[in-house]
């Protein structure tokens, strides 16, 4: 196991590797110096061939509960002697950088929401690929304690996530939506008991490992460019082209052969 200062990155069997926001007595909300851990430690994992895929979630009882207004620090990216308005500009630009990164990433990302989630640790957990969530956990749009209801990329993500309609009602208020109904609404893939949940991300990483690795880069770049497509047409040309130079790897030869065996498949990232 690696220790930043509030983040653990441990490395798991199979190629996953588990991200920890540590936290736990403050909710595991962020500081000015975590916005910067977290993005340096994704930075190394997109350049490491060997993590099929990356579990986040906190520690403790909560998952994230936003920023932390009283003991965050300070955020030294940003010069000191500019106005208001340009420091706010600064300041966002740095740390909402974030989800795009997510996004950006190879390598899947599962957020196995614990508890609480609320200001940035809401949009981590929507930026994620999939995300599974503890019967425990609950979702707060609390960026609207401090300023506009659609920070760190909410105003994308939700609507793609549970349609504009129910994302409005969400970022117009700080109603929280327990697990139940994030389940209902298509916010997380499924909710486990929290005893499970570790156990049940694990799975999920696992199925994602039996398939080629620069297959499944491929189709989660493809997605991920895909929600922009200006038609089916251009969506499928992107398509056609993944599957084109797939195709020419040797894993994908491993994974035909380990299925005509009935074995688990043995790939090389070749």
């Amino acid at each position: 196991m690696a220790t930043g200062k509030h983040i653990l990155l441990e490395r798991l069997d199979g190629g996953i590797v588990r991200l920890t926001l540590n936290r736990p007595d403050a909710l595991n909300a962020f500081t000015f110096a975590m916005y910067i851990e977290l993005a340096e430690l994704l930075e190394s994992i997109s350049a490491d061939p060997k993590v099929r895929t990356v579990i986040l979630t906190g520690a403790g009882r909560g998952f994230c509960a936003g920023h932390d207004t009283i003991s965050g620090g300070n955020p030294d990216w940003v010069p000191q002697d500019l106005g208001f308005a340009q420091r706010a500009f600064y300041l966002m630009r740095k740390m909402s950088g974030l989800p795009v990164q997510m996004q950006n990433l190879s390598q899947p990302i599962i957020a196995a929401v614990n508890g609480p989630a609320a200001g940035i640790g809401f949009s981590l957990a929507l930026a994620a690929d999939i995300c599974i969530a503890a019967d425990t956990a609950k979702f707060v749009n609390a960026t609207l304690n401090v300023g506009t209801g659609c920070e760190f990329g909410l105003s994308y993500l939700l609507p793609r996530a549970v349609g504009i309609k129910k994302a409005a009602e969400i970022m117009y208020t700080t109603r929280p939506i327990l697990s139940e109904e994030a389940e209902r609404i298509g916010l997380v893939s499924k909710v486990v008991a929290k005893d499970d949940l570790q156990r049940c991300a694990m799975e999920v990483a696992d199925q994602i490992a039996q398939n080629i690795p620069l297959g499944i880069s491929m189709t989660k770049k493809v997605l991920m460019s895909n929600l922009g497509a200006g038609s089916l047409a251009q969506a499928i040309e992107y398509e056609n082209a993944a599957v084109a130079l797939v195709q020419t790897t040797d894993d994908k030869t491993e994974k035909v052969k380990a299925r005509f065996e009935k074995r688990p498949p043995k790939f090389l990232n070749t």
